[in-house]
C-alpha cells in the first residue's frame, strides 16, 4: 500500500501539469461556448410550479416576484403567515397565475413533507425547488451561553434544505426540474462571528455539489453564493456590528434579478455580486492574506460592537 502512495506522489504532479498544459485550453474553449449558449437560451417559466422556502422576506421574497413577473405558479413557504400573505398578493398582482402559501418550519421534517405534499396536491407537479430559508449568526463562538444554542442554525440552514429536497426529488425527476440552493460567501470566506453559520452554508455547498453528481442529468442543481446583500435580516445586523450598513452591500432586488436570470440560463453556480468571485480566487491562492485582512477589519471595527453590554 505504501508503495502505491509513493508512486502516486511521484507521478501525479507531472501528469497533472501535463494534463493542464494539453487540455486546459480546450476546456476553456468549451466553457466559452457553453457560456455563450446560456446567454442566448432562457427558460420559459410561465405556468411552471415553483416552491420557495424563506419566501416571507429578503432574497426569497424578491425571487418570488421575479418568477411571478414571468407567470410562474408559486408555493410560498415560511414561518410568518402574515408576511407570506402579503408576498402572495404582490406576486398575484405581478402576474403569477396561482399562488398558495404553506406556513411552517423547514427544520421540522414533517413540515417539509407537508410543503411538498400540499404543493403536489394543489398543482399536480413541481418544477423548481428554491431552498432559501436561513438564519444568521452574529456571536463569537466562545460567547455562546451553551453550545447547544448553535443547533438551530444548522437545523434551519442545512437540514431545512436537505429535508425538503429529499421529499421533492421524486417529483422533480418526473418534471426534469431544478433545485436551487442559497448558500453564502461565508461558505468560502471565513467571516468572523459567523462560525456555525459559515459551517452550515459550507455543508450546504458540499452537499448539493455531491447531490448534483448523484442525480444529474435528471435534475439540474444551481448553487447561489451571495455576498453582502441588504435585507431586513442582514442590514440590522451590519448596523449593530459596525455602526452602519456595509457600503459593499447590494440591494436585494438587484440580487434577486441576477439570481433569477442565472437560474433561467441554467447556471451551475451564481455568485452575486459577481465581483465576489475574485475574492474567492484570492482566498484559494493566498488564504493567509484574506485571513489577515478579515481579522484586521473585525478587530478594529466589529469586535467592539460585539462586546457592548
Amino acid at each position: 500500500m505504501d508503495l502505491i502512495h509513493t508512486i502516486l506522489n511521484l507521478l501525479l504532479p507531472p501528469l497533472t501539469i501535463s494534463f493542464l498544459v494539453l487540455f486546459y485550453p480546450l476546456y476553456l474553449f468549451i466553457k466559452l461556448v457553453s457560456c455563450l449558449y446560456k446567454h442566448l437560451w432562457f427558460e420559459n417559466v410561465a405556468g411552471k410550479v415553483v416552491l420557495i422556502t424563506g419566501a416571507s422576506s429578503g432574497i426569497g421574497e424578491h425571487v418570488a416576484y421575479e418568477y411571478a413577473k414571468k407567470g410562474a405558479c408559486l408555493a410560498l413557504v415560511a414561518r410568518r403567515k402574515d408576511r407570506l400573505e402579503i408576498v402572495a398578493e404582490t406576486s398575484r398582482q405581478l402576474g403569477s397565475g396561482d399562488v398558495i402559501i404553506i406556513p411552517g418550519d423547514v427544520s421540522n421534517v414533517e413540515d417539509c413533507k407537508k410543503f411538498i405534499d400540499e404543493t403536489i396536491l394543489h398543482f399536480g407537479k413541481l418544477d423548481h425547488l428554491i431552498n432559501n430559508a436561513g438564519v444568521p449568526q452574529t456571536i463569537l463562538f466562545e460567547n455562546f451561553t451553551q453550545i447547544q444554542d448553535a443547533n438551530h442554525i444548522m437545523d434551519i440552514n442545512f437540514w431545512g434544505s436537505t429535508y425538503i429536497t429529499y421529499f421533492a426529488i421524486p417529483h422533480l425527476r418526473k418534471s426534469k426540474g431544478k433545485i436551487v440552493v442559497t448558500t453564502s460567501a461565508s461558505a468560502v470566506i471565513p467571516l468572523p462571528s459567523a462560525s456555525v453559520y459559515s459551517a452550515s452554508k459550507a455543508a450546504l455547498l458540499k452537499f448539493f455539489e455531491t447531490l448534483r453528481v448523484e442525480i444529474s442529468p435528471d435534475i439540474k442543481i444551481t448553487i447561489v453564493i451571495p455576498g453582502f446583500i441588504s435585507t431586513n435580516m442582514t442590514t440590522p445586523l451590519f448596523i449593530d456590528m459596525y455602526g452602519s450598513d456595509l457600503i459593499l452591500s447590494e440591494s436585494v432586488s438587484k440580487c434577486a434579478k441576477s439570481i433569477f436570470k442565472g437560474i433561467a440560463r441554467g447556471e451551475t453556480y451564481i455568485a452575486e455580486p459577481s465581483w465576489i468571485k475574485w475574492i474567492f480566487m484570492i482566498q484559494k491562492v493566498c488564504p493567509e492574506i484574506v485571513d489577515y485582512v478579515l481579522n484586521y477589519i473585525f478587530v478594529r471595527y466589529g469586535k467592539p460592537y460585539l462586546k457592548r453590554d
